[in-house]
């Protein structure tokens, strides 16, 4: 039986040489906040993967993580991490995954394409977020920096997966540091407190966010696209204290489609 040089590698001397001779790197991403170094790499038999880097021992962290995450539970819209790799020369570890097609949202040029798309295409985008989320309520976790740089966008197929949920955790757990990894746009009031809990009521928090966000023609949060009930059910997922708001991922996927539905 034939190895995949990607899949059934266990251990290789440094990531870039090795990927460079068993295929094509297409893609380098280095300037990464994160401390990873990720690729995208063209096999010989047509496939393209996506190989990611702890090239620091904080990313070694969240990167172990992550594989823990994945290990948990897997949904259609997360890309999965399918096989790590040791690397002999760092002690740290590289993750294959399936290379997904599309565009993060953090960046201006495809976050301002993305919001001038019909309404009924952001609400299925939307819809495909929060469908994700109740899986990862489902297995016992909670969202950790998620912001639009973790929604990729494929315009021509119309299709949205979520990217770099490094930081999804199980909860709830206690804050020990001053604040959690994030963007300030999505994140809640208790992810800057510590001994705050985090729980499933701020991963409500983030996804309101993420449709305030979202649905909006701008950064500036005045150009409303949805309709009121709409926005009463980001509204209540955002207050300042969490026991205001859904009980839960379920109960506001349940609140945001009832007044989807209403129109």
């Amino acid at each position: 039986m034939t190895l995949h040089p990607l899949l059934d590698a266990h251990d290789v001397p440094a990531v870039e040489p090795y990927l460079r001779s068993v295929g094509e790197v297409f893609r380098a991403f280095r300037e990464q906040d994160s401390g990873c170094v990720s690729y995208g790499v063209l096999l010989p038999d047509g496939r393209r993967w996506f190989v990611k880097e702890a090239v620091t021992d904080r990313a070694r962290r969240s990167l172990d993580r992550a594989w823990a995450f994945h290990r948990a539970l897997r949904h259609p819209v997360i890309v999965p991490q399918l096989h790590r790799i040791a690397v002999r020369d760092s002690s740290r570890t590289a993750t294959v995954m399936p290379w997904c097609k599309g565009e993060p949202l953090h960046g201006a040029t495809a976050r301002s394409r993305f919001r001038a798309l019909p309404v009924p295409r952001v609400l299925h985008a939307l819809d495909r977020i929060l469908d994700a989320h109740l899986a990862v309520e489902a297995a016992g976790h909670v969202a950790v920096d998620l912001y639009d740089g973790s929604f990729l966008h494929d315009f021509d197929a119309d299709d949205l997966h979520l990217i770099d949920l490094d930081e999804y955790r199980p909860g709830p757990f206690v804050l020990t540091e001053a604040r959690l990894p994030g963007s300030r746009r999505f994140m809640a009031p208790e992810e800057w407190r510590r001994g705050s809990v985090i729980d499933t009521r701020t991963t409500v928090h983030v996804l309101a966010r993420a449709a305030r966000l979202l649905l909006d023609a701008g950064d500036d949060e005045r150009a409303w696209r949805g309709t009121a009930a709409q926005l009463a059910v980001v509204e209540r997922g955002t207050r300042p204290d969490p026991g205001e708001r859904f009980a839960g991922v379920r109960e506001l996927a349940a609140a945001w489609r009832a007044a989807t539905s209403a129109g």
